[in-house]
């Protein structure tokens, strides 16, 4: 009997991507395929629709033909995607009539001021687990709806469809307009307790209900995909970084992983609770596996850890290639006192601070390179530990270790660095691509071929470990001398130099979550 195997799309910020896994959990085939970052203004990024649906469609197409394998021999497709990004599309031509607008777009900084101003934040915590902020999918479709001419009438008379990444696949591939709960939950316009379209915050940001997906579990049959895979049951959508914690099989409160890329995502499992944060978090969904109950996380976002590499790299020409970075900075046995606070755009998770700017503190004449590429490591392990600490705080729970994957996790002095401020073990696994593998299983799990978490948990296999080797009294006193360099990168901004990114600057709106309230000093 021939062996049949799962796909998965990872429809990322760069690039689209399709893998088949076998039963095992292990990786068949690969095909990846990038396309175009577009910038009208700054503080501007786009993409367009079009083209990565070609892409998606080539790289599905080229991923089976380099296994020999026919669409008849996958048993379901799933769809991981990058979150939040904007498209709206004619529901009669299936044209879309705008660019979409990524995440990292600013252009609704003052949007979200007013609304902030207008409405607060405390009851849209309460509702969404979010915080009014240009980072959501919310605010960019209000800001369509009002630049565009003519949207806005199209929309109430019903001719118009918004979705996210992974709604416009699913249309492209099945007909039917959807999205899946985890990706729902990132739109400021779901409510977290009902699982479906809130009427208050559709009435805050003007959004009509009859151009919004049906919302669905995370892992269910959608529907049969047609074109290149056609017949293939297209069974699972999950947002990127809730499919790398399908993917690291953190299926129960208290699993927690963090994926280390330009930036770093953490999500700590908070089982069925759904934990409202009072420390700078954000509240979403885990995953909804068929009618099962849904389950929740806590999540916690550093705007920059592996684009401070790359900075270091390309600004600064002090090493060559990213992995260079390690080789110098073993040429130092610690960081000499010196600190790297990298808010080149604001501090995220758990300070959002949007007026605070990069800093390097403590340099003496006894600092070298070595010293300042071991401060640039370690701010991404510092910027961990204050996520941690919050999410200990919000939830009461303790880590009792962290599931790591993407590039920096190769970085094997950061990652002891790493478990050592943090003292608990951080554990790597075999399969890196835990996006598209959360994505597979999750489908796998919705026609199965797997027949439930556990089988998952056995496909789970440690690649590395590294375990905590750091007195505790030194850590205390590294980490107090952290939080002052923090407090140091904050309040650099001042009143006079906020202007707006639609107006062509690069301010105090500059970044990803640029419209959440500033925290109270000190915070």
């Amino acid at each position: 009997m021939r062996e049949r195997y799962v796909a998965a799309v990872d429809q990322g910020t760069g690039s689209s991507r399709c893998l088949v896994f076998d039963r095992a959990g292990r990786i068949v085939s690969f095909a990846q395929k990038e396309h175009r970052q577009i910038h009208p203004r700054p503080g501007w990024v786009e993409q367009d629709p079009t083209e990565i649906w070609t892409n998606v469609e080539e790289v599905m197409a080229r991923a089976l033909h380099e296994a020999n394998l026919d669409p008849s021999d996958i048993v379901a497709l799933g769809i991981a995607n990058q979150r939040e990004t904007t498209l709206v599309w004619d529901r009669h031509t299936g044209q879309p009539v705008h660019q979409a607008i990524t995440w990292q777009d600013t252009r609704t900084d003052r949007l979200v001021r007013e609304l902030t101003a207008a409405h607060g934040n405390v009851n849209v915590r309460q509702l969404t687990g979010l915080a009014l902020a240009t980072y959501f999918a919310g605010p960019k479709l209000r800001w369509l709806l009002d630049h565009v001419p003519g949207l806005e009438a199209r929309a109430q008379n019903g001719d118009l469809l918004f979705g996210t990444m992974d709604s416009w696949l699913i249309w492209r591939l099945t007909g039917s307009h959807l999205t899946d709960v985890t990706n729902a939950s990132r739109t400021l316009l779901m409510n977290l307790e009902t699982l479906d379209w809130d009427e208050q915050m559709l009435g805050m940001l003007g959004i009509p209900r009859g151009m919004l997906p049906e919302i669905r579990p995370s892992a269910e049959i959608y529907g049969e995909a047609s074109g290149r895979i056609a017949g293939v049951p297209v069974a699972a959508a999950l947002g990127d970084q809730q499919a790398a914690l399908f993917g690291q099989t953190c299926f129960s409160a208290g699993d927690a992983k963090c994926t280390y890329g330009t930036g770093g995502f953490m999500l700590l499992h908070t089982g069925e609770r759904r934990v409202v944060s009072d420390s700078g978090l954000l509240t979403t969904v885990c995953a909804q596996v068929a009618d099962r109950a849904p389950t929740y996380a806590l999540e916690g976002s550093i705007a920059v850890t592996g684009s401070l590499v790359q900075w270091f790299r390309d600004n600064l020409e002090l090493i060559g290639s990213a992995p260079e970075i390690e080789t110098l900075a073993r040429t130092v046995d610690d960081n000499g006192g010196c600190y790297f606070v990298p808010a080149f755009s604001g501090l995220f998770a758990p300070h959002w601070r949007s007026d605070a700017r990069g800093v390097i503190t403590g340099l003496t004449g006894y600092i070298t390179k070595g010293h300042l590429a071991r401060a640039v490591l370690e701010a991404t392990a510092w910027q961990t530990r204050e996520v941690v600490e919050a999410m200990t705080a919000d939830s009461g729970i303790v880590l009792g270790d962290l599931r790591v994957d993407g590039g920096m996790t190769a970085n094997n002095l950061l990652m002891q660095f790493l478990a050592d401020v943090l003292d608990v073990p951080v554990v790597r696994p075999i399969v890196a691509e835990t996006v598209s593998l959360g994505a597979a299983y999750a489908a796998g799990l919705a026609v199965g071929f797997w027949s439930d978490l556990e089988e998952l948990r056995a496909n789970w296999h440690i690649a590395a470990q590294w375990l905590p080797n750091m007195d505790g009294a030194r850590r205390e006193r590294d980490y107090r001398k952290w939080r002052k360099a923090v407090a140091r990168a904050t309040d650099w901004l001042d009143d006079d130099e906020e202007y707006e990114i639609a107006e062509g600057g690069v301010g105090r709106g500059a970044g990803p979550l640029a419209g959440a309230p500033k925290a109270p000093r000190g915070a």
